[in-house]
């Protein structure tokens, strides 16, 4: 029995109080929609109706079950008009800003697949480190790092502040894996030089804060340099863990010391959405759920060598 057609049929014949009526309006057979209502008073184990051969009149039980049921089948309707139209609404352009690696690593690779869901939507994606006016630059989404001060921007958590300390296998098969932060003095470490960035890495285990000034071969201030040279093999790095999700799971990246919490920074540094209205469009809502959705997605994945293990 479909007991969501069922009951359907019920609520037409409540307010209907006839069988043949509901009959001729859904081009049905008497006998059929009074089978849908016998079926549906066994599965519920009460009758529903009293029949006479003049009346249809609800039983007690009916009367409750009517009063319920006509409830629950209008709050369904409405979130299927609603459903209908966030689908029709979802079109036209949208404007993303986002953080370079965070848009090159986890977004952009699935994109095609949201804009197969809305054929209608078209989206202008700009990759950047740098925040600038969403209102001014007409920007409906942006993904940025880092905690919004003072402002009328609505700002949404994507993924922590988390941070791991990772090289590549081939760097660790020539140099060995560090057991304990105060190794570090004997690794080429790669250097992050933005303003704010500490020229040493601090380890917190329990109570007890190490700081260890790191020095190496490379410094920059973009981290995607930081990054492609971790790959490479040519030291160690400190990234956030979203951004080398991938990368560990591929092989490419693996983590070190992760029994210890490290930053080489004290500000906030989590990445959030960012938009300039408390309530959206639809097609920015939809964007906004996407996005929220991959970054959950991705802090519930496991996989073999993602952060958090530990080189052979």
């Amino acid at each position: 029995m479909d007991e969501l057609s069922a009951i359907r049929m019920f609520a037409k014949v409540a307010q209907a109080a006839s069988f043949s009526k509901v009959a001729r309006m859904n081009a049905a057979s008497i006998s059929s929609v009074s089978r849908q209502i016998s079926n549906l008073e066994t599965e519920l184990g009460v009758r529903l109706f009293n029949r006479t051969t003049r009346q249809l009149v609800l039983t007690e039980a009916g009367e409750q079950y009517f009063h319920e049921v006509s409830t629950i089948l209008r709050e369904l309707d409405e979130a299927k008009r609603n459903a209908a139209a966030f689908q029709e609404g979802v079109r036209g352009r949208l404007h993303l800003h986002a953080s370079n690696l965070a848009g090159a690593e986890i977004i952009v690779p699935a994109l095609p697949g949201f804009l197969a869901n809305y054929p209608e939507l078209e989206i202008e994606v700009t990759l950047t480190g740098e925040r600038v006016d969403l209102v001014a630059h007409r920007i409906d989404l942006a993904v940025w790092v880092g905690r919004l001060v003072d402002s009328s921007l609505v700002a949404r958590q994507l993924s922590p502040s988390r941070w791991v300390l990772c090289g590549s296998p081939q760097y660790f098969a020539l140099h060995g894996v560090p057991t304990s932060p105060h190794d570090l003095v004997q690794h080429n470490c790669l250097v992050f030089t933005r303003s704010h960035y500490l020229q040493e890495w601090t380890f917190r285990r329990g109570a007890k804060t190490i700081g260890i000034p790191v020095s190496g071969n490379l410094r920059t201030n973009t981290t995607s340099v930081l990054m492609t040279s971790a790959k490479n093999g040519l030291g160690l790095a400190v990234l956030q863990e979203w951004m080398v999700r991938q990368a560990c799971s591929q092989g490419l990246l693996q983590t070190v010391l992760t029994d210890y919490e490290v930053s080489p920074t004290a500000d906030d540094t989590a990445l959030y959405l960012v938009y300039p209205h408390r309530h959206p469009p639809p097609k920015t809502r939809a964007l906004i759920e996407f996005i929220a959705s991959l970054f959950a997605q991705e802090d519930a994945r496991t996989a073999p060598g993602r952060p958090g293990g530990t080189p052979a």
